[in-house]
C-alpha cells in the first residue's frame, strides 16, 4: 500500500458545497484516494461571500476556503474536508480579458495537513452587461453560452429600496419574463444582466474546478523524499533560463524550489519544463 492510500483510502471526506460541486470533485476524489464523500445538509456557503456582492467575502480567497472546509467539518463531525473558492478579474498580463482562478482545499485533521490545488485559466464567461431592451438582453445571453450557463439579473424597483436581484435564470422563456418585468419596473429603464458565476449553473467554471481538484491530487501523491508527507509542492520559481545564442538570462523559469510543510526539507529541481536553454525569441538581448 502506498504512503498516500495509508492516510486516505476507506476514509470519509466532506465535501463544503451547496452548488453541486461535488460532481466534479467527488469522483475523482474516490477514484485517486479511495476515500467515501459526502455533503453536509443545508450547508450555507453563502455566508462566506457572494458573486452577486450582497454578501462580502472578508478574508483573502484561500482563507474563504478554508474557513468553509473548517465549518463542514464542524457540522459533521469528520476529520477530513474539501473546499474551493472561486474568483475573477483581469488577467495580470492581459488585462482586457477575464481570468478565473479557482482554489480546492484539502484539511486533514488526524494527518495535520493543508494542501491546495489551484487552476488559472482564461476559459471563463465571466461577463456582465447594463441593457434597455429584450434584443440587448437575448444578444448578451448567446454571448455567454445561455442557456447552458445561466443569468443574474439586477434592477432598481421603484416600489422598493433595494435592488432586485433574480439568479439561476437558465431557460428563455424566463428570461424574457423576468426582463420585460425589470424594464417596467426599474425608474431608469435599464438592467444589469451578467453570468450567474455558481458552479451549478456554470459548466465553463465547472470545469476548472475539475482542473484544480486534479491540480490537488497531482500535490497530494507528491510526497517528500525525507518524511512521506504528501504535499510536496513547489512553492518557489526562479527565473533566469540561459539564452541558446548568447546565455543571457531570461525571464523563462531556470529552476523550481519544492518545500515540506512538515518537516521543512526543501529541494532544488533545475530546468522544471525541459529546456536547458530558453528561445532567443524570448531573449531581451538577442530580440529586444
Amino acid at each position: 500500500m502506498s504512503r498516500v492510500q495509508e492516510l486516505f483510502s476507506d476514509r470519509t471526506a466532506v465535501i463544503a458545497t451547496m452548488h453541486h460541486k461535488e460532481q466534479v470533485i467527488a469522483p475523482l476524489l474516490e477514484q485517486e484516494l479511495g476515500v467515501k464523500t459526502i455533503v453536509p445538509q443545508n450547508f450555507d456557503t453563502d455566508i462566506f461571500g457572494t458573486f452577486t456582492r450582497e454578501v462580502k467575502r472578508l478574508v483573502t480567497q484561500i482563507a474563504t476556503a478554508k474557513l468553509k472546509a473548517e465549518k463542514a467539518l464542524e457540522i459533521t463531525g469528520e476529520k477530513l474536508a474539501i473546499a474551493s473558492e472561486g474568483s475573477f478579474h483581469p488577467h495580470p498580463a492581459l488585462p482586457y480579458l477575464s481570468a478565473n482562478r479557482e482554489i480546492v482545499i484539502l484539511l486533514d485533521k488526524i494527518n495535520n495537513l493543508e494542501i491546495i490545488g489551484e487552476e488559472f485559466s482564461l476559459e471563463t464567461n465571466f461577463n456582465h452587461q447594463v441593457i434597455n431592451s429584450l434584443t440587448e438582453a437575448y444578444e448578451f445571453a448567446e454571448k455567454i453560452g445561455f442557456p447552458q450557463h445561466g443569468l443574474v439579473l439586477m434592477y432598481e424597483n421603484s416600489i422598493s429600496p433595494q435592488s432586485e436581484i433574480i439568479k439561476g435564470i437558465n431557460t428563455k422563456a424566463k428570461l424574457t419574463e423576468l426582463v420585460e418585468l425589470a424594464l417596467t419596473s426599474a425608474p431608469e429603464k435599464t438592467v444589469h444582466l451578467e453570468t450567474d458565476m455558481r458552479a451549478l449553473y456554470n459548466p465553463t467554471r465547472m470545469n476548472n474546478i475539475a482542473k484544480a481538484t486534479q491540480n490537488l491530487l497531482h500535490k497530494i501523491n507528491s510526497c517528500c523524499p525525507q518524511c512521506q508527507t504528501p504535499g510536496f509542492a513547489i512553492t518557489e520559481r526562479i527565473p533566469g533560463l540561459p539564452c541558446e545564442i548568447c546565455h543571457t538570462p531570461t525571464t523563462l523559469i531556470y529552476k523550481v524550489l519544492y518545500e515540506c510543510h512538515q518537516c521543512g526539507f526543501t529541494e532544488e529541481k533545475l530546468f522544471p519544463h525541459g529546456d536547458k536553454f530558453a528561445d532567443p525569441a524570448q531573449c531581451m538581448y538577442c530580440n529586444p
